[in-house]
């Protein structure tokens, strides 16, 4: 072989091995990135394991009640007022069943049970009022989000329990509840305005599939949107 076939078959072999070299680290940026997605895929697989008494699954489960936009940031409050995760978006979460859990030993049954509310600033002043049995008041329209829906509410009048009305906790909105004002909601969310009465006009019938008003002339006036899963619980008539 002379000396040009000698430097040919170098190139030949030396284009092989770079090839190869190219072929593997390729190789490894997929492994690499099937890694990372796998990753993503268990942190992101939902529900965590373990108990639901424990911070880690209340965090999941109230976060989890808005988008995950918003979920990721938010702070999360227990019940008791404790701060389980500081946030930064100026979102709060905390569970929002005033009938507390069915079997406190081991926590809430699941999400839905919990009634988890996230909402912004004005929002959780509504929320405070609304439990403190004051009147909101806001500086600008506040918003909540409760995708996991609630237990039960009477769209007349806060604070009932039940559809016979055991069990009522006394706020000072209407005497009594109207008749066929029961629903049990599925995913939504809320505008809390700071003029319920510019809500005027807004139909009150929770089965039309838009927007609605809750709790109509109690001062507690706000709009219920409903989303994808909103008549899980009770169907829409």
């Amino acid at each position: 072989m002379n000396i040009r076939g000698v430097i040919n078959h170098k190139n030949i072999k030396m284009k092989k091995i770079l090839l190869l070299t190219i072929a593997l680290n390729l190789l490894a940026c997929v492994n690499t990135n099937q890694e990372k997605l796998q990753t993503v895929q268990v942190e992101d697989k939902g529900e965590p394991d373990g108990p639901h008494t424990s911070p880690e699954w209340k965090i999941w489960a109230y976060s989890t009640a808005a988008p995950s936009f918003i979920a990721s940031d938010c702070t999360v409050v227990d019940m008791d007022g404790t701060v389980l995760r500081e946030g930064t978006n100026g979102w709060t979460a905390m569970p929002g069943n005033p009938r507390g859990m069915s079997d406190p030993e081991n926590g809430w049954k699941d999400p839905h049970e919990a009634m988890p509310m996230v909402a912004d600033a004005e929002g959780m002043k509504w929320a405070m009022a609304y439990m403190g049995g004051t009147k909101p008041q806001l500086d600008r329209d506040g918003w909540m989000y409760m995708l996991h829906g609630d237990m039960g509410e009477d769209n007349s009048v806060g604070m009932r329990m039940s559809i016979d009305g055991d069990g009522q906790i006394e706020i000072k909105t209407k005497e009594t509840a109207e008749e066929g004002q029961w629903i049990v909601s599925g995913s939504h969310l809320m505008l809390m305005p700071k003029d319920p009465a510019s809500l005027k006009g807004l139909t009150t019938d929770f089965n039309s599939g838009g927007p609605y008003i809750m709790f109509q002339g109690t001062g507690y006036d706000h709009v219920m949107i409903p989303v994808e899963g909103y008549y899980d619980y009770q169907a829409q008539k």
